[in-house]
């Protein structure tokens, strides 16, 4: 360390000036450089070419809920009950992503109203460890969906995974059929179940919880799927249509009933919430 560095570390007025990677971000969408505060008052949404980008389980909930919304307790579950490890034991990579975030695991409830309609919402989070499906995230659920069949409203899942946690193995897998029937209780009590698709909602997620919903929302260019449109074309040999497993695409194709951009979502939720609640009360 030369002189001029101690004397200019050592002078109390000087503070960090903000770089570039700060001050900018880079649409994944069109590839234009926005200035981050304008994108984060659109709702992280590209003012150029529409592109939503991923958001956290905080900014979430603040976008949806009305203020005053109560977070639930997250579930406890048995951590690493296999043992497992690749790369990194299991637990190391848990401890790495709560540090990361400000949640315990990929899927967070609260209970509250939107536009005054009560409803029950769990968000899942991509932030964490992918939004990946384990005992945690199918316990949440659950959990979300018993309060709101105890609050009689309705319950909003907002979606966003790569499928099911393969650290947790089969007690991941076994999730899918947990939460299929926690959904038909819902049911059973009259209760709109609603999803939220956003980018990406794929695996395991797709295949049970997020695809059973009474109306299914998907937010604009949301990778909505099963398996991979690689793995999907080399199966069956053919080239696949393009915007395949998009949600413009599901929405033509009727596996969905609406695609919403984020700053209409709050709105037609209130809305399709209303419409269920007094559907079925009549």
């Amino acid at each position: 360390m030369n002189w001029l560095t101690k004397v200019r570390n050592s002078l109390p007025f000087i503070q960090k000036r903000d770089t570039t990677d700060t001050l900018w971000i880079k649409c994944p969408g069109c590839g234009e450089t926005l200035f981050i505060k304008d994108y984060e008052d659109n709702l992280s949404v590209c003012p150029q070419c529409g592109h939503h980008g991923r958001i956290g389980t905080n900014t979430r909930l603040d976008q949806i809920m009305d203020p005053g919304f109560v977070l639930l307790p997250a579930p406890v579950v048995r951590e690493d009950p296999l043992k497992f490890r690749d790369s990194k034991r299991y637990t190391d990579r848990l401890k790495s992503a709560r540090a990361a975030n400000a949640h315990t695991d990929a899927y967070t409830n609260v209970f509250g109203t939107i536009e005054g309609k009560a409803a029950v919402v769990g968000v899942q989070d991509f932030g964490f460890m992918g939004g990946s499906m384990g005992m945690a995230v199918g316990n949440a659920i659950i959990a979300g969906i018993e309060r709101a069949i105890r609050e009689h409203c309705a319950y909003v899942a907002i979606t966003a995974a790569g499928g099911a946690r393969m650290q947790e193995g089969i007690l991941s897998l076994m999730q899918m059929p947990r939460t299929t029937v926690a959904i038909s209780r819902l049911h059973a009590a009259g209760l709109p179940y609603i999803v939220v698709l956003t980018d990406p909602t794929t695996g395991g997620v797709t295949a049970s919880y997020a695809m059973l919903g009474d109306v299914q929302i998907a937010e604009p260019g949301a990778l909505i799927g099963f398996a991979g449109q690689r793995v999907i074309q080399d199966t069956i040999r053919e080239k696949l249509p393009e915007g395949f497993q998009r949600a413009e695409y599901l929405f033509a194709h009727g596996m969905i009933d609406m695609v919403t951009p984020r700053r209409e979502l709050r709105a037609t939720l209130a809305n399709v919430i209303d419409y269920l609640t007094a559907a079925r009360a009549a």
